[in-house]
């Protein structure tokens, strides 16, 4: 009893203990507890779908693991400790025997998040590069928690993803910058049904929103996203999505530099959103179909001494934790 009293004083300190995410249980994938899980965080650490010498977002999910303790809170905004709400379990890292190999690293990602999706686990996670996203969705589009249906984007990002002009990037074919397209192309997403907001930043053709117009995405650039105002974007977001599974996926470099400075491929010519201005157009999807989503492209090393990109990565993650807790809550 003593012990429990002395760890329970130090359990939101992130420095202290085992650092699994957000100080949840561990339960591996081959864990018979994961029967009784709601929730399931996973860390994806892989860096070769990014093609460029920004590699080290493989250390992404131990950063986060590191920080995220001091994450462990009740959200006050929704009166909801999250925590007792739903079973919230950390199932750890994909394994990636082959990690150089970015087409072997996307299948291990599937494989993996079938057997969540088998067994009714929604996935928050944190990467890793932006194909982390091919991947995963790869498992849940038509799959057990969408009920058959293809996976709806709610994708916060500077860039669209959605690269068709070319066959791969520096090597790389189910690559950061292909899975808007390829999911699209498998049936495992419907574009005409999901959001790209935030994009950003002088591009590199003129044409470069064309594919993402050409497959139906629904695009809010940043300069569109300032012009029309938050609110509008919201009921955007709620008309497009409702009734849809959602899947977020948050690149965190749609978030200003200032704020999310430690990411890959930074937009530094614009500025990117606020925390709150993202937090808002998150929660423009609660109390919806949310069957996943991931936060992805921390670049640890770059970041502050005070680890404030990881910091905010788990808060984003926080956020969408938060929010499928609460359904979940409402529904038992």
């Amino acid at each position: 009893m003593a012990y429990e009293h002395d760890a329970s004083m130090m359990n939101n300190l992130y420095w202290w203990g085992i650092p699994t995410l957000f100080r949840t249980p561990h339960i591996p994938l081959d864990d018979a507890r994961l029967a009784e899980v709601d929730i399931g965080l996973v860390g994806v650490p892989h860096s070769s779908g990014n093609g460029t010498t920004e590699k080290d977002q493989h250390l992404g999910p131990r950063a986060v693991r590191n920080v995220s303790a001091v994450q462990h809170r009740v959200h006050g905004e929704f009166n909801l400790d999250p925590w007792s709400a739903a079973q919230i379990a950390d199932i750890g890292d994909v394994p990636f025997p082959k990690a150089n190999d970015n087409e072997d690293s996307i299948e291990r990602i599937t494989a993996f998040y079938q057997e969540l999706d088998r067994k009714a686990v929604r996935p928050v996670s944190i990467g890793g590069d932006h194909s982390i996203t091919g991947g995963i969705v790869q498992a849940l589009g038509n799959g057990h928690l969408t009920n058959g249906e293809p996976v709806c984007f709610l994708h916060l990002d500077a860039h669209t993803d959605v690269f068709t002009k070319v066959d791969h990037f520096l090597g790389a074919k189910k690559s950061a910058a292909h899975w808007g397209a390829y999911l699209a192309d498998q049936g495992q997403v419907d574009p005409h049904h999901s959001m790209q907001i935030g994009l950003r930043g002088h591009p590199r053709t003129l044409d470069w929103l064309q594919p993402s117009y050409d497959y139906g995405y629904n695009i809010v650039t940043m300069a569109e996203y300032r012009q029309r105002g938050a609110l509008d974007v919201i009921a955007e977001i709620k008309d497009v999505l409702a009734g849809r599974p959602v899947y977020i996926t948050f690149d965190l470099d749609c978030l200003d530099p200032t704020i999310a400075p430690a990411v890959a491929n930074v937009e530094a010519g614009v500025c990117g959103f606020s925390i709150d201005e993202a937090r808002g157009l998150l929660h423009a999807v609660r109390g919806m179909n949310i069957i996943g989503g991931d936060v992805v492209c921390l670049m640890p090393t770059k970041d502050q001494p005070n680890h404030i990109t990881s910091l905010v990565a788990g808060a984003v993650m926080f956020e969408m934790i938060a929010m499928m807790a609460e359904n979940h809550k409402a529904k038992v």
